[in-house]
This record gives C-alpha cells, sequence and structure tokens, in this order.
C-alpha cells in the first residue's frame, strides 16, 4: 500500500507560477517512474511529464520550456516546477508512481490537485 500526498496547486494569473509536490509513503521497495498527468474540463487525461529513476525525462510538447519535473529518491518526492502558466494549463493534476516489486510493477495515483491560470 502506498499513499501518495500532493500539495501547491491554486488560482494564479497567466504568466505566473506554481510549483506542485507529491510525496509517496508505504511498502515501497523502489519507486521507477514518478510523474504527473492533467486532465482538464471536457478533455482526456493526458502525461505532463514524468522523470525515471535514472534521471531521464519526458514532457507533453504543450509545457516544454515552461515546466520542470525533478525528484527526490530519498525523500520519494517529485516536484513540478510550472512556470509562465497559460490559461489552457487550467486542470487537475494527478500524481502518478510506479513501484517496483520483487513480484512485479504497481501504479499508484494521488487524489489531484486543481490548478486554476485566469486571464
Amino acid at each position: 500500500q502506498v499513499q501518495l500526498v500532493e500539495s501547491g496547486g491554486g488560482l494564479v494569473q497567466t504568466g505566473g507560477s506554481l510549483r506542485l509536490s507529491c510525496a509517496a509513503a508505504g511498502s515501497i521497495s523502489s519507486i521507477n517512474l514518478m510523474g504527473w498527468y492533467r486532465q482538464a474540463p471536457g478533455k482526456q487525461r493526458e502525461l505532463v511529464a514524468h522523470i525515471t529513476s535514472s534521471g531521464s525525462t519526458n514532457y507533453a510538447d504543450s509545457v516544454k520550456g515552461r515546466f520542470t519535473i525533478s525528484r527526490d529518491n530519498a525523500k520519494s518526492t517529485v516536484t513540478l516546477q510550472m512556470n509562465s502558466l497559460k490559461p489552457e494549463d487550467t486542470a487537475v493534476y494527478y500524481c502518478h508512481v510506479t513501484v517496483s516489486y520483487f513480484i512485479g510493477d504497481r501504479n499508484y495515483w494521488g487524489q489531484g490537485t486543481q490548478v486554476t491560470v485566469s486571464s
């Protein structure tokens, strides 16, 4: 059992910044992949960014150059720094973690945190 605790969502104006954090706790042997997804009203959930245990990153084209993902393996946390925010970034953001166990991998999701960008 793994619990993901998210923080950092809120309301900002266009051009502002927010930093989302997610901390994993519970029965963890090894965390392979950590990242963030988002879902805007009327749209499918999409990958925003993820980072592997070795530090390799992947970003959605829409956020490249504006968002930065990082992780702290000692604390089992992942952070998403969001700069130059746009109204189209408005969505519920979900933390996602893949935990590697001896018997196999398992995926965990946070409850979601609202990010709203006003024009």
